[in-house]
């Protein structure tokens, strides 16, 4: 039997007991619009304009912090822990943001609190548990599961589009497909882990369950 604890990521999302907003579900794109510019603000994006004396300007905000702790991994063994702290609290509050869009809670999305949605990334002792030159080759083994993510995606957003019409009809989620596209979720953050965040040299498993 598979032990969540014996993964470096977990990821739970509480299913909404209660009947589900109609209205705010029938208008979450346009509701989610504030936040979804704020997480843009922290999440990493470029953008450029030009004036009409043909002079550009451009800007950047954040990200996920990846250069970085690959490059400390690769040549001093180290991930410092304020990278880390960074890296986790902006994959919690992205993740509030798609569990919204994803129509799993009324709950307007919090940059810091946890509301309903339970991620934990363990901290790597990196001399003992990573690899110094995985880093380099992790994008590449990822990649059997960046295919089938894809896939999942592309099968979850359908699924939400099922639960949107049946939370405007019954104001309930169903619990299968709130159960897949958390497990979707749970897969793609196990895949960040791996290949992105770096924390663990454990290959992500092939399955949506915890």
């Amino acid at each position: 039997m598979n032990d969540p604890a014996d993964q470096p990521s977990r990821l739970s999302v509480d299913y909404p007991e209660q009947r589900l907003n109609r209205l705010t579900t029938f208008f979450r794109l346009f509701a989610a619009l504030p936040i979804l510019i704020v997480l843009g603000a922290v999440g990493g994006g470029t953008w450029e304009w030009s004036y009409d004396n043909g002079k550009e300007a451009a800007a950047a905000a954040g990200g996920l912090l990846v250069c970085g702790p690959l490059l400390m991994i690769l040549f001093r063994q180290k991930y410092p822990r304020w990278w880390f702290d960074f890296n986790l609290q902006l994959t919690r509050f992205t993740t509030r943001v798609t569990s919204y869009l994803a129509l799993m809670s009324d709950k307007y999305p919090s940059t810091d609190e946890e509301q309903s949605v339970h991620l934990d990334l363990d901290y790597p002792d990196v001399k003992q548990d990573l690899n110094r030159w995985l880093p380099l080759v992790k994008w590449f083994l990822a990649i059997p599961h960046y295919i089938t993510l894809v896939l999942l995606v592309i099968a979850s957003v359908f699924a939400v589009i099922l639960a949107w019409f049946a939370i405007l009809l019954t104001g309930r989620y169903p619990r299968g497909l709130f159960n897949f596209v958390e497990g979707v979720m749970r897969w793609g953050l196990r895949v960040e882990a791996y290949s992105l965040l770096l924390i663990t040299d454990k290959y992500p498993p092939f399955r949506l369950a915890a």
